[in-house]
């Protein structure tokens, strides 16, 4: 395990949440002339500092918001930043420092609990959402992408450039490329090419001196630190150079359903054994909910197999059947697309169909409000019980609760040649798949809130003997 040793020492690590000046209460008015005369700025546009009088306020605050929890949160932003080149972000940091405010860093929101958005002290937020270029050098198989970036936003400039190029990370088009790339980044090429951290090779960072800083610059410890420790505790990330990877002009898609009258018990149990198993270019994940059955009255589990595989139907349906027999795959249940064809496919739910809609539909940046919701994640080295499993039924049958679901995402591959200490994000080899447990409601209210958080509390105490432990991996 590495440690910052060389340039980047812990007290410095910590400094931006720990070494500033009480706050007086005009702060907000001394941060911004501070803002406005601090040297070299460029570009002082009006529009890129809000306070809580501007009549824009709330709309740039609520702007990406996805989780309702916090959506009216009495905790606000002093001043919310919204910069437009490097020195907005230096003139921020300098001036937080001086004037008491300490600093959350917002890429695309989507974190669960709100840390990009949220403190319990006087606060400034560095909103990133005007630095999103994404600059593709498909010869060298290279891209500068800014972390105001969205996924989607990443992947159509990708496509614009090559239809056989592409980027490891998670699925969910909307999500910020820049907290998702500092905490690590699954998605569906993780077992062909690792996490999005895995295939970082530059970055820039803006530190606590102000200072902007490359990976020359930053030293190896501090570059090893922001590719899966998170990124905010170390300054603030203006940009990734990412590697891109080959992938095939025509891949395939699928989403099985099965339900427990229709062996979904049985055919998970297999899975369980072999998803991490399977040839690299397969990846298999698993959305386990309940459904009402086709029998009046009655309710059942549903279970989503949703896979991509890197090559043609032809291909895929002979190593299903060796691999997998119990699923059933039929080329029926195929679509054969393109890698971004794909991006589009595995994100249908939020675009509220099943088809492929046109590529450019990822470049969408209207909010979707998912409602108020929680998440937790487990790491799985052994495969979960039949009884087990039937435990979980329990909870997914709850009639209060208003959805609940559970992801399995399957490791193996690329992801069980790293090893655990080649970055912080140390879940590799050994892990059979992670699981990531979500409730979402639409109910406002304490008591809705109190009844949704307890029910994830209460499944997350149950899973404890099935999942990693010694420490708890999550």
């Amino acid at each position: 395990m590495k440690h910052l040793s060389s340039y980047f020492t812990f007290a410095t690590a910590i400094a931006l949440l720990f070494s500033f000046e009480p706050p007086s209460l005009d702060a907000p008015e001394k941060f911004i002339q501070c803002f406005y005369n601090y040297p070299n700025i460029t570009n002082t546009n009006s529009n890129v500092l809000y306070t809580q009088t501007n009549s824009s306020y709330s709309y740039v605050l609520n702007a990406t918001i996805q989780n309702l929890r916090f959506l009216n949160i009495i905790s606000k932003p002093q001043v919310i930043v919204t910069p437009e080149d490097v020195s907005h972000i230096q003139a921020t940091i300098m001036c937080s420092q001086r004037h008491g405010l300490q600093i959350r860093t917002r890429s695309g929101g989507y974190d669960y609990e709100g840390l990009s958005y949220v403190a319990e002290v006087p606060f400034v937020i560095i909103d990133l959402i005007n630095l999103r270029e994404v600059t593709v050098d498909a010869e060298n198989q290279t891209a500068w992408v800014q972390t105001g970036a969205q996924l989607g936003e990443l992947y159509y400039r990708i496509y614009e450039k090559s239809k056989t190029l592409a980027f490891p990370a998670g699925v969910c088009y909307s999500v910020g490329t820049g907290g998702h790339i500092s905490g690590g980044g699954y998605g569906f090429l993780m077992r062909k090419y690792g996490l999005a951290s895995d295939n970082i090779v530059d970055a820039q960072i803006v530190d606590v001196n102000g200072n902007l800083l490359d990976r020359q610059a930053m030293g190896e410890d501090l570059f090893w630190a922001i590719r899966g420790a998170g990124g905010a505790s170390f300054g603030v990330i203006v940009a990734w150079k990412i590697k891109l990877v080959p992938v095939p002009s025509t891949v395939t898609v699928f989403n099985v359903v099965r339900t427990l009258e229709e062996n979904a018990t049985e055919i998970f149990q297999k899975w369980q054994v072999v998803a991490s198993q399977l040839d690299e270019r397969i990846y298999i994940r698993v959305d386990m909910k309940m459904v009402h059955s086709r029998e009046y009255g009655k309710k059942t589990i549903q279970f989503n197999f949703i896979s991509m595989f890197l090559g043609g139907v032809e291909e895929l349906v002979p190593l299903m059947q060796k691999s997998l027999p119990e699923l059933g795959l039929d080329r029926k249940d195929c679509t054969e697309t393109s890698w971004i064809g794909s991006a589009v496919f595995l994100n249908s739910p939020w675009f509220g169909n099943t088809s492929l809609e046109a590529p450019e539909v990822l470049l969408n940046r209207t909010q979707i409000y998912l409602g108020y919701y929680k998440g937790k994640s487990d790491y799985v080295r052994q495969p979960i019980s039949i009884d087990g499993l039937r435990g979980l039924w329990r909870f997914l049958y709850d009639d209060e609760i208003e959805y609940g679901q559970l992801q399995f995402a399957p490791y193996g591959g690329r992801m069980y040649e790293i090893s655990e200490s080649e970055l912080p994000f140390a879940h590799r080899s050994g892990y059979i798949f992670h699981i990531h447990y979500v409730t979402i409601w639409q109910t406002a209210g304490d008591k809705a809130a109190e009844r949704h958080m307890n029910w994830i509390r209460e499944l997350y105490k149950y899973m404890e003997p099935f999942v990693s432990n010694s420490p708890r991996a999550a």
